[in-house]
């Protein structure tokens, strides 16, 4: 189940499972050396769309927030998932502990929440994703929709975005 289409680089998703779905559609689609910027507030749906993301690839593990490991790796039948947080950090300096920099361009892609504060550390060929809590279009109390963003950078990061755009226009 995918989300609604609002643009070529917007998305909403209604649930967990659209916002899972989507990201199942990247995760068929990612190489490796491709890098994700995962942002938005807690609970917007990182690890949802990580979760989808690692299904696409393969990826039978439960797939959870590394919060307090920093990195987590998922092996999928072709490539491995390297899946970080970086809310805990609070300096560029302490990237270097992180293991980031062993795989960035490695022989996987690279999901990495809470990764904004450090773009200038994370190369110029990425893909940011913003996920947002659309709150103000639901009643209090009620799980609200979710507007999903790519903001690619790079050619690599454009083609990723075209791939995907043709994948959810081919399942409508």
């Amino acid at each position: 189940m995918l989300p609604q289409t609002i643009d070529e680089k917007t998305y909403k998703s209604a649930s967990a499972e659209e916002t899972q779905g989507l990201g199942e559609a990247l995760g068929h689609l990612l190489r490796a050396g491709d890098v994700l910027v995962l942002t938005g507030d807690l609970g917007a749906g990182k690890t949802q769309l990580t979760k989808g993301v690692a299904r696409g690839m393969g990826i039978e593990d439960d797939v959870t927030s590394p919060t307090f490991t920093i990195e987590m790796v998922y092996e999928g039948k072709e490539l491995p998932l390297y899946h970080f947080d970086l809310y805990r950090l609070d300096d560029a300096g302490e990237l270097e502990d992180t293991g980031l920099f062993d795989v960035l361009g490695g022989d996987g892609p690279c999901l990495i929440e809470w990764g904004e504060q450090f773009e200038g550390e994370l190369g110029d060929e990425r893909l940011d994703v913003t996920i947002e809590r659309l709150d103000d279009e639901v009643a209090e109390g009620v799980e609200p929709p979710r507007r999903i963003t790519f903001a690619p950078h790079g050619t690599r990061a454009e083609e990723l975005v075209s791939e995907l755009q043709d994948t959810c226009a081919r399942t409508e």
